[in-house]
């Protein structure tokens, strides 16, 4: 591997307004793929080469889909017979400096004359360095994947076990948030423990599998209706998921989660799907950041600059009907994306800017086979067979690619009749910092 001083950004030169994004997630490339290249040179900053379709990441977590299935490459989705003057670069931003119109990274700067901060938002551990180093977050591929080989290392493990005190540790899967995240995990987890697991560890013994929902609110699924989230409730009861509602996970070491009541959970696998903050750069004055998150007006400018801008789960716009920001899901990221793709020709040409409207479309859960929930305009809340339906056929028309879409709906398609999880492969066997024990069981039973 070239080291950061061997290497160059190498962005063209350009006489045209050079628009900077960082982030290729939902809103920077809706606004990407909107801007005209013939009047602006476009470049997008990432640490990762793909886009990502996040709702189903859970689905790679527990075996269902293969990651390739939920991404796309970023230079696919930009080809550059489609976009001339896009530019792609795989590298870290590590600041910003507003007054020069200066983006850093780790490998050289360059200037900007529009900057959008498209980052999105990071696991939010409240402060919590312990839960931190020993929980399983949610929120990329590999954490996907990594979260995918705890799972089934922990079957392996406890086959083979024969202290059963050390069994019961692998065979609890704590979960923590019951926002869609938590709600969708738990519901795939015991659908793989009623349908898949007993085939492939046919001497264990699954009525000792548990899986243990814990969410502070007194509801599951808070940002969704009553409504909602009573039938979620329902939904997992019924797949025989614990739910502890009203109460947090104070303290969890790699083996044992303290709950607020008092309640203790010795578990190999804690999964924290608990909350986000915004992911932040360095750079960025205190005045334009409150929550956590970046401070934007209804045009989405970052406060206090007339050419740095912030779209998606990282702005925080305070609008009369959403005083606290809009919800954190994809389609304000989209929206936004799609209208400041529209704002920045207007601004060069010194017309009016539009104004952001968020539509709602709805929102929708899936706790499993024929059971879901929705919240679609007009207040209207449903449940069941027909919500599962149309969660399923959002999902799919709302992932990039065809092939992807073919893919995905292939893989429903075969396990809705066969109950078959087919990724249940171990493919990097992962091992958690400071897990002794199970760094002792990969170094002598499976390494070379």
């Amino acid at each position: 591997m070239l080291e950061p001083e061997e290497l160059s950004l190498n962005i063209p030169d350009t006489t045209k307004p050079r628009v900077v994004i960082i982030g290729g997630g939902f809103g920077g490339i809706n606004l990407a793929k909107q801007l005209p290249n013939k009047d602006f040179q476009v470049v997008m900053f990432d640490r990762q080469n793909y886009h990502g379709f996040w709702p189903l990441l859970y689905q790679v977590a527990s075996a269902g889909l293969e990651p390739d299935s939920i991404a796309e490459p970023l230079r696919k989705m930009f080809s550059s017979d489609k976009y001339p003057d896009f530019h792609f670069r795989l590298v870290k931003v590590t600041g910003i400096n507003p007054e020069a119109r200066v983006v850093h990274t780790v490998i050289g700067d360059v200037s900007y004359d529009y900057l959008v901060i498209a980052t999105g938002t990071k696991p939010n551990y409240f402060g919590n360095d312990q839960i931190k180093k020993f929980a399983f977050p949610l929120k990329q591929i590999p954490e996907a994947l990594n979260l995918r080989s705890q799972i089934l290392q922990c079957f392996e493990q406890a086959s083979m076990t024969k202290d059963p005190e050390r069994r019961q540790e692998l065979m609890n899967f704590v979960i923590v948030g019951g926002g869609p995240t938590g709600v969708e995990l738990a519901g795939a987890l015991a659908e793989m423990k009623a349908h898949v697991l007993p085939t492939d560890y046919p001497g264990l013994d699954f009525s000792q599998m548990n899986i243990i929902l814990v969410e502070g609110m007194d509801r599951l699924l808070p940002p969704m209706s009553p409504e909602s989230s009573e039938k979620t409730y329902k939904y997992l009861h019924e797949l025989g998921v614990d739910i502890r509602l009203g109460t947090l996970v104070s303290s969890y070491d790699g083996v044992l989660a303290m709950l607020k009541d008092g309640d203790q959970i010795r578990t190999n696998t804690l999964i924290w799907a608990a909350g986000v903050s915004g992911a932040l750069i360095e750079g960025l004055p205190e005045t334009s950041v409150e929550r956590g998150r970046i401070l934007v007006n209804e045009y989405n400018h970052v406060l206090g600059y007339d050419n740095m801008f912030a779209i998606g789960d990282i702005a925080f716009m305070k609008l009369p009907d959403f005083p606290k920001g809009h919800p954190g899901v994809a389609q304000p990221a989209i929206q936004q994306g799609k209208l400041l793709g529209k704002n920045l020709p207007r601004l060069l040409r010194k017309e009016p800017l539009e104004p952001f409207k968020y539509k709602d479309k709805g929102s929708l859960a899936i706790i499993g086979r024929n059971r879901a929930v929705a919240d679609l305009p007009g207040n209207l809340h449903f449940g069941g067979f027909l919500a599962w339906v149309v969660w399923l056929f959002v999902h799919v028309m709302a992932l990039v690619g065809f092939r992807n879409k073919l893919v995905v709906l292939s893989n429903w398609a075969y396990r809705f009749f066969t109950y078959e999880n087919g990724t249940r492969l171990i493919i990097r066997p992962f091992v958690r910092r400071g897990d002794r024990i199970g760094r002792k069981f990969i170094d002598k039973y499976q390494a070379d």
